[in-house]
């Protein structure tokens, strides 16, 4: 953040470069600015180049509004918090205690401020500047009501002597607060009707009707809504005058290509992976983690119209990560490394966030639909490596007879001794040298037998939280 400008009067205020505008030409000419210098537009956004971001564009050179519509964990909020970056770092607002909100110097919407820079000379009437993080404000839907975010007659106002048809009687709500910024309300079909009426003439007429009294206001902000497709497009969730106002409407989706689940992992994960004992991840271990997501996405058993969060990829793939790390803890392992047995503890960041299918479950719960999806996630991941090296050479790595026991919690010593010799198959099979550490190893010993499991080609038992397959 860079220091605010430094006039602090009216009179100086004239003096500089400063130029008033309204919030949407102020975000248009800021985008127009990066557009042209190919300055990154939304930086850490996967998989939206050419779906949702151009339409984003759009609507931030045609100066609208915006309803964010998707399922959830499709990054709705995050790209209208990141709508600021649009917006000039600093702005300036007359500093008066008097002032209900953060007056434009140069047009004052309130009657308070117009008196102000009408009877107060320009080098008395003190500037303060409001940075453009300050500049935003959202609110959840459920439970939200017109005085929070419109405003509310202040009985204390009235006994004071002011009059109810005015607008010195108003306690404000957040919109009129946001003046001059961003506000964004999301879950917008769970909104009360008379709520929506009250965004509907903000949108239309700029003004707020409070107990029947109507108070002009010029307000100036950008207005932004969030939504799932299944209740905004149920009808009457949503008043068709509001749907009519809100200009555009930037259709959300879940990643189109695993890679780009994994490429958002990645990004998220950052420097989780470092640290006193930090852990090494696999490829195959992203791949396996983002098709569990992918799985249930497509799982019959699973509600879709509920959607399956990219959250959920990544509150498991934590729980991954710590399961390895205090493996890595308890055993002394420098880097540790996740294996598929980690992925037992997914349990506790995965159920709850899986909304089933009352009609396509058949009575399973919800911990046997997620064994199913596990399941398939790691025999697609493991037949894709199967179809690019060859079961033989993968197989190879196995004599006939070998009897391995698995799990979280075994030194990766433990997978050494059952396997001494390592095949070259390890090397061509995998992005990282199975040969180069233990821990390594035992991971990829892992995945191998879980997907020999998947394609029947082994048994398993399973006895006090340990696997044991056989050839």
């Amino acid at each position: 953040m860079s220091e605010s400008p430094r006039a602090s009067t009216l009179s100086e205020l004239r003096e500089s470069a400063w130029v008033s505008k309204s919030v949407k030409q102020e975000m248009q000419d800021n985008f127009v600015r990066m557009l042209e210098s190919g300055e990154p537009l939304f930086p850490g956004i996967v998989g939206y180049e050419d779906t949702v971001i151009p339409e984003i564009n759009l609507a931030l050179l045609a100066g609208h509004d915006m309803l964010f519509l998707g399922e959830k964990g499709q990054a709705k909020s995050r790209i209208m918090r990141m709508l600021t970056r649009f917006l000039d770092e600093w702005v300036p607002y007359i500093d008066h205690p008097d002032l209900p909100v953060h007056e434009d110097p140069e047009k004052p919407i309130s009657a308070a401020g117009k008196r102000l820079c009408r009877d107060t000379p320009a080098d008395q009437i003190r500037i303060a500047w409001w940075h453009r993080s300050e500049r935003y404000a959202e609110r959840l839907s459920p439970g939200t009501k017109f005085a929070d975010i419109i405003g509310e007659i202040d009985p204390a106002k009235l006994t004071g002597g002011v009059s109810m048809s005015t607008e010195e009687a108003l306690s404000f709500g957040l919109i009129p607060r946001m003046h001059r910024g961003i506000f964004a309300m999301n879950e917008l079909p769970e909104l009360d009707d008379l709520v929506q009426v009250g965004l509907f003439n903000i949108l239309e007429e700029r003004d707020v009707q409070i107990r029947g009294y109507p108070i002009q206001f010029d307000i100036d902000l950008v207005i932004l809504f969030s939504a799932n497709p299944s209740t905004y497009n149920r009808s009457g969730k949503v008043i068709p005058q509001l749907k009519d106002r809100i200009g555009s409407i930037v259709q959300t989706h879940y990643p189109s290509e695993r890679d780009q689940g994994i490429e958002i992992l990645q990004q998220e994960v950052g420097d989780d992976l470092d640290g006193n004992y930090p852990v090494q991840v696999p490829y195959f271990m992203y791949q396996i983690v983002e098709e569990i997501t992918n799985q249930a996405r497509r799982s019959k058993y699973i509600d879709q119209a509920s959607g399956v969060s990219a959250r959920f990829s990544l509150a498991n793939f934590r729980t991954l990560i710590a399961s390895a790390r205090q493996r890595g803890v308890l055993h002394g392992e420098k880097p540790a490394v996740p294996r598929i047995s980690d992925l037992g503890h997914i349990y506790s960041s995965s159920l709850g966030k899986l909304e089933l299918d009352l009609m396509g479950t058949h009575q399973m719960s919800e911990r046997q639909v997620l064994d199913a999806v596990v399941a398939q996630a790691i025999e697609v991941v493991f037949k894709e490596y199967v179809e690019e090296h060859g079961l033989s050479d993968i197989a190879e790595i196995f004599r006939g007879g070998v009897r391995v026991e698995v799990g979280d919690m075994l030194p990766s010593s433990h997978y050494a001794e059952r396997l001494r010799q390592v095949p070259p198959a390890w090397n061509k099979a995998f992005e990282l040298n199975a040969s180069e550490n233990d821990a390594v190893r035992a991971s990829c010993v892992e995945f191998v037998l879980a997907g020999l499991y998947s394609m029947e080609r082994i048994s398993r038992s399973q006895r006090f939280g340990k696997i044991q397959y056989e050839f």
